[in-house]
């Protein structure tokens, strides 16, 4: 049976997690900011018909936030992706075919049923959805990825939580009321490359000549202009792609001179990194680490990364922590204050099979048990439950290369610590 594409997008996504655990804030205002608290990245729509722009700097805008009465929150990732999982979890049992996009939107395959049909299906799976994880989602439907991206915009053009392309009676006129640079695939650069042509709606891009798109926008372009015709050259990525880097770096809370906590930092960028590498059943042959220092009016501009060769290629904590140490001794400077460092692996390759030579003992058995050992006890304990050495030189209240955080609401799904508890 032939299939349409539904494209699912929570809306307002991490301010819905905000409001999740806090009925006080569901007709109250929400923002919530980035890492360090320094810019708006995520807004109610109270927020954005104040005219506060996404990404505007936090201290330019606090005066107006406080006195709206909006509740503004630091990021909090650890709740966001777990109630980024839930969402998945139901959208997955809702299709045929499934793409986790990012974060807060999904691409979905479901049967050509009928416009009325598709209609009925996306208010069931809004409302399933809403029942099961408490966060709404608007759904748009076209009969290709690009469409799909078209019919969410207009939905959230026009408040409403369904806006469904198929069997539209009146197409051109929908497609009409979405800017060129508003189609999913063009951007900025290529939306004003378009509209110095007089191609200023998707509307206009679909009628344009498939070899003009080409010449203009490469063979990305000429899928988009095919798309937006129904014809579907965009097909959905069912499994993630595997990786080819890990890359784990976080500003620094405050400026910071002691090589002792610029060393904690990047081990535990490190123990982070591995992490992932184990869960991807990947191993690194390549480890980087990077810093940055100023710049100020007093404070010495620096940035600079030393890497190491990983032979045989690993994902064992112990090893990645000593190469990451060995690479900031070389790097490390006196003098300036550090606002940022990192840890990258690369040249990943699958775990096993495993091309060996005459010096590579790989991971022992006593090795790959030590490390299952300590991811399990974080997974069932919560991440940080089993931390290494080399990442607690101080206390964590101490610790100046730390995200700053001041507003961050509970982790209340993912820490026993943060679980709500309810007064009967």
């Amino acid at each position: 049976m032939d299939t349409v594409i539904a494209l699912v997008d929570c809306q307002n996504f991490y301010c819905a997690c905000e409001r999740l655990f806090r009925p006080d804030l569901w007709d109250r205002p929400v923002a919530v900011l980035s890492n360090n608290d320094g810019c708006v990245i995520a807004r109610s729509t109270a927020v954005k018909q104040m005219g506060v722009p996404m990404g505007a700097p936090y201290f330019k805008v606090k005066r107006q936030l406080a006195a709206a009465d909006v509740a503004v929150f630091s990021s909090n990732y650890a709740l966001y992706a777990d109630l980024s999982r839930r969402v998945m979890t139901v959208l997955r049992r809702e299709a045929w075919a499934f793409e986790a996009y990012s974060i807060d939107e999904a691409f979905l395959a479901v049967p050509a049923l009928g416009r009325e049909a598709l209609c009925d299906w996306a208010a069931r799976t809004r409302h399933r959805v809403h029942r099961q994880t408490g966060i709404p989602v608007r759904i748009g439907l076209g009969q290709t990825k690009t469409l799909a991206k078209a019919a969410s915009r207009i939905a959230k053009q026009q408040g409403t939580a369904t806006f469904c392309l198929v069997d539209h009676p009146r197409p051109d006129r929908v497609l009409d009321s979405v800017a060129v640079g508003d189609v999913w695939g063009i951007g900025r650069r290529y939306g004003e490359r378009l509209t110095s042509h007089g191609v200023r709606t998707a509307r206009a891009l679909r009628d344009v000549p498939v070899a003009w798109a080409r010449r203009q926008m490469t063979v990305r372009g000429a899928r988009t202009v095919q798309e937006l015709r129904g014809r579907r050259c965009i097909a959905l990525e069912t499994a993630p792609a595997p990786r080819k880097s890990v890359i784990r770096s976080r500003s620094f809370g405050q400026p910071v001179r002691a090589q002792k906590a610029v060393r904690e930092a990047v081990a535990t960028h490190a123990s982070r990194a591995a992490e992932k590498l184990r869960a991807a059943e990947r191993v690194a042959s390549h480890l980087q680490v990077f810093v940055q220092a100023g710049p100020s009016a007093i404070d010495l501009t620096y940035a600079n990364a030393a890497s190491t060769p990983l032979a045989p290629p690993t994902h064992h904590t112990p090893t990645l922590l000593q190469a990451a140490r060995r690479c900031l001794d070389r790097l490390w400077r006196d003098g300036p204050a550090y606002r940022k460092a990192g840890v990258m692996l690369t040249g990943l390759r699958p775990e096993t099979p495993r091309q060996a030579h005459l010096f590579d003992n790989g991971t022992s058995p006593e090795q790959a048990a030590l490390m299952e050992a300590v991811d399990r006890v974080n997974r069932t304990m919560g991440r940080g439950t089993a931390r290494w050495a080399a990442a607690l030189v101080s206390e964590p209240d101490a610790r100046d290369w730390t995200m700053r955080r001041t507003q961050r609401s509970p982790r209340y799904t993912t820490c026993w610590s943060d679980l709500p508890v309810v007064q009967a």
